[in-house]
């Protein structure tokens, strides 16, 4: 397993599948993984709820596991959480996304639309205020020039675009495979960093993502969203969560660097980058835009941020672009986050689903945790 490069000096929630017994909350010590699954806290769920989620990480007893570079199966940090995700939160890719409506989810015509409107629409768009005034005005603008999407009106009309990313339980850790529908022939992996937030609204800490995008299905038609999102292994989240205090905070969330490498069995190597600090939305406007009178959510939510990240490089023939292969190997890092790493197969053949809320509610029962 790809080493996770967890920054020692963090305070750090993930979860491990055990042998014979089940998933178990951990945290991080003195570069040992610790399992502190207990009747007080049996889920991270139940960890983020307390008051003081970083004393309790701190001081909870537990037996250790040994170092977390050792091979194990790491499950993604989140368990009875929503995941949620915010879309068209970048200039860049909102760019992109108007592209792939213009091509109808046609690689091949995307070059050629790219070179005709993506930098006239970008110049347009730069260090606008999504829902400003001028914002409406360059909607005007480019409504009269033939050139309005319904992507540019969620990445700076006055409301975020915010989905259902994946099931409950449903997302995989670092480590495993992530999958693709096998409809898709044009898809790319996207960069973000995902918040965890507390029933209450509470940002309470950051993990890395990989939402999965296929750039055919959803650039047929923005009502595939769902389905071009949300499939068996199409969201890795992980390694692990780190949580707020007195070394890491949303500000540092709000200037994140990330880093992409994708690694093909073909020899081929695409390195991509995506900056939080370009980013159009405040993450903490886009907590409050998923949560609050209209919406609430009992077991909190995990929340992807969207990213900057859009391949362009051309990997089989000039002007097709970037698309997946069967086997790629995909790390996204962060020097605060660490690294998340996952291989690339078809949602059909990546291992089955099957591990529910009501699964885990029996596990845990005959544990003697609930």
């Amino acid at each position: 397993m790809s080493k996770m490069n967890l920054d020692p000096a963090g305070l750090w929630v993930g979860r491990v599948e055990r042998p014979g017994i089940g998933p178990c909350v951990v945290t991080l010590r003195d570069n040992e993984v610790i399992d502190i699954t207990d009747k007080k806290a049996p889920t991270v769920r139940d960890v983020f709820e307390l008051d003081d989620t970083a004393h309790y990480l701190r001081t909870a007893p537990g037996q250790s596991l040994g170092d977390p570079d050792q091979n194990r199966h790491w499950l993604a940090p989140c368990d009875l959480q929503s995941v949620k995700a915010c879309g068209v939160t970048f200039a860049g890719s909102m760019v992109e996304r108007v592209i792939e409506e213009q091509a109808a989810g046609d690689a091949a015509k995307a070059e050629a639309i790219r070179a005709r409107i993506g930098a006239r629409i970008a110049d347009s768009l730069s260090n606008i205020v999504p829902g400003s005034t001028e914002a409406e005005n360059v909607k005007q603008a480019l409504i009269e020039e033939g050139l309005w999407s319904q992507y540019l009106e969620v990445g700076i009309g006055p409301d975020a675009e915010v989905f259902s990313k994946a099931q409950v339980l449903s997302s995989v850790g670092s480590g495993s495979d992530v999958g693709l529908h096998p409809i898709s022939t044009w898809n790319n992996p996207e960069p973000e960093v995902v918040l965890a937030v507390t029933s209450r609204g509470e940002i309470k800490g950051a993990t890395l993502g990989n939402d999965v995008n296929l750039r055919d299905v959803e650039g047929r038609s923005a009502l595939l969203l769902s389905k071009a999102k949300d499939n068996n292994a199409s969201c890795a989240i992980g390694p692990m969560i780190r949580v707020f205090d007195e070394t890491f905070s949303l500000d540092d969330v709000r200037q994140a660097e990330l880093t992409l490498t994708v690694k093909g069995e073909d020899g081929f190597v695409l390195n991509g980058a995506s900056s939080m600090s370009q980013i159009s939305r405040d993450p903490s406007d886009l907590v409050k835009q998923t949560i609050g009178r209209h919406h609430q959510y009992p077991d909190g939510f995990m929340l992807f941020l969207g990213t900057l990240f859009a391949p362009t490089q051309d990997r089989d023939t000039p002007g097709g672009g970037f698309t997946h292969k069967l086997g790629d190997i995909v790390t996204i890092e962060n020097e605060k986050l660490g690294a998340l790493t996952n291989t690339v197969r078809l949602s059909t053949e990546c291992p089955e689903w099957t591990f529910g809320a009501s699964h885990l509610m029996r596990n845990l029962a005959q544990r003697g945790l609930l």
